[in-house]
């Protein structure tokens, strides 16, 4: 035996607390809990398993634009609904991605847009439903930088897009008998979250984001959010609802510069 192999007991002991240092280093920083409580007072969180899902990419390719889709869960037998879902992105600088309240109405059950992040992390979702509990789901993501990423556009085309906006509607098998629609809202915004920085004069660009938009059917709420600097450039959603016969969908969205934007669409001919 020689005397590098008489040491290996030791060494591998050695490698395993270094390997499990990190692990548990992680573990000990998990900011979930301080989240808890900073974004829901510290309330009570269920088990969210059977009443939210959240899909996301285990390793995105692009950090500044990984697409999420949140899909309710619920039984049709549940007499209970979904008033909001909240979308944490734990290690972001800004946590709260967006918060979405669903009409009593409308019937929302899955909504899907695309998000920065900035580091490997835990992303949650929190559905608040009609009897006042907390449900959480969460999955895993790998990306790193996307707070910081440079945006796509270039300011002056950023500027022209500024406030415009697009509905789609997707067909549906089931639409005609069950008045299921299934659409999209884009909004052109740079949507810039304060940590990017102009690659000609090396400043910082100033935060400047979508934080508020809101859809109806004529004038019944179909779902609202709250947005931060986690929504990638261009906001767009993409959700399904129940119609209610109404002829005209309307969005409103605001943003940090106190810009109001507003359109209206023929619902049987949607179209920019």
């Amino acid at each position: 035996m020689t005397r590098w192999t008489r040491h290996l007991p030791l060494i591998a002991a050695l490698l395993g607390i270094a390997f499990a240092l990190p692990a548990q280093a992680e573990e000990a920083d998990d900011p979930w809990p301080g989240l808890v409580q900073d974004i829901f007072n510290n309330r009570a969180m269920n088990d969210g398993s059977a009443v939210i899902g959240i899909e996301m990419p285990y390793r995105a390719e692009d950090a500044a634009i990984v697409p999420v889709t949140l899909r309710s869960k619920l039984s049709p037998a549940d007499g209970r609904r979904i008033r909001s879902i909240t979308l944490v992105i734990d290690r972001n600088p800004a946590p709260m991605a967006a918060k979405f309240e669903l009409g009593a109405d409308a019937n929302v059950t899955e909504i899907s847009t695309r998000v920065r992040v900035n580091n490997y992390t835990d992303v949650h979702a929190v559905a608040e439903l009609s009897d006042g509990q907390l449900y959480v789901s969460k999955v895993y993501v790998k990306a790193s930088g996307g707070c910081s990423a440079p945006a796509g556009k270039n300011a002056e085309e950023a500027q022209s897009r500024l406030g415009k906006m697009r509905y789609r509607q997707f067909a549906r098998e089931e639409a005609q008998a069950s008045r299921i629609r299934e659409a999209q809202i884009m909004v052109g915004h740079p949507n810039n979250s304060g940590l990017q920085m102009d690659q000609v004069t090396q400043l910082y660009i100033p935060a400047f984001f979508v934080n508020q938009l809101k859809l109806t059917q004529d004038d019944s709420l179909v779902l609202s959010m709250e947005g931060g600097i986690s929504i990638s450039e261009d906001p767009n959603l993409r959700f399904t609802y129940v119609s209610n016969g109404a002829k005209r969908f309307r969005a409103e969205a605001k943003d940090t510069d106190g810009h109001v934007f507003r359109n209206e669409w023929d619902v049987e001919k949607p179209g920019t």
